[in-house]
């Protein structure tokens, strides 16, 4: 069981990175006031806790019903990582409105995607979910996977809500140029989150062994 629960630990906080996400959190919430960042924040992780939960449990049985694999959740995941990163880059995701409205629809849309997935519960914290479950022996270490997956994402939460004072402390030029760097680095690893998808795919389809 204590083995189970550290390489569940492990694995999940490894795949999330809570500390790695404050950055992007940061950028892509720089321009909204305290209040909707906050909502961003919570939105974020509990988007991530269903999909993480949903993908556990019924992982195994959506991918064989649905004939998918993780490759083409890597590729997906890659595309829309990379449209976020290019927005970031071009410092469009710091989106205020008049209309109170607009602002709840853009808080929603940002803690769905990108925060909420592929950024916090990407393709290898799905994936890492799905085997982790598959593997429990018991409903006892089941329960222990759900319960690590919670306590990651109240860290991961704490980060993230700790997280907007740094705003304040780099400025308006600061925030700009964090974008901007994020928004490089997030393309990056889209591209890797493409490549990572498309090789088994084309190895596959070339008959490469």
């Amino acid at each position: 069981m204590t083995e189970f629960i550290v390489i569940a630990f492990t694995s999940l906080f490894t795949m999330m990175n809570p500390l790695g996400i404050i950055p992007v959190y940061i950028s892509l919430t720089a321009g909204m006031p305290p209040r909707e960042a906050k909502k961003v924040a919570y939105k974020a992780v509990f988007t991530s806790f269903v999909i993480l939960v949903l993908f556990a449990v019924t992982g195994k049985f959506i991918f064989d019903f649905f004939a998918i694999t993780i490759h083409s959740l890597r590729i997906v995941g890659g595309i829309i990582f990379f449209i976020a990163g290019y927005d970031m880059l071009q410092a469009r995701l710091n989106r205020t409105k008049s209309s109170k409205d607009d602002d709840f629809e853009d808080t929603k849309d940002i803690a769905i995607s990108p925060l909420g997935i592929p950024l916090i519960s990407g393709p290898g914290a799905i994936t890492v979910s799905i085997v982790l479950f598959n593997d429990a022996v018991d409903i006892s270490q089941k329960l222990i996977l759900l319960l690590v997956i919670v306590v990651i994402l109240l860290i991961m939460l704490a980060s993230l809500l700790g997280g907007r004072k740094v705003i304040k402390f780099l400025g308006e030029n600061g925030n700009k140029v964090l974008l901007r760097i994020m928004g490089l680095i997030v393309m990056v690893i889209a591209v890797e989150f493409l490549f990572s998808g498309l090789t088994p795919i084309v190895i596959k389809m070339l008959k490469i062994e």
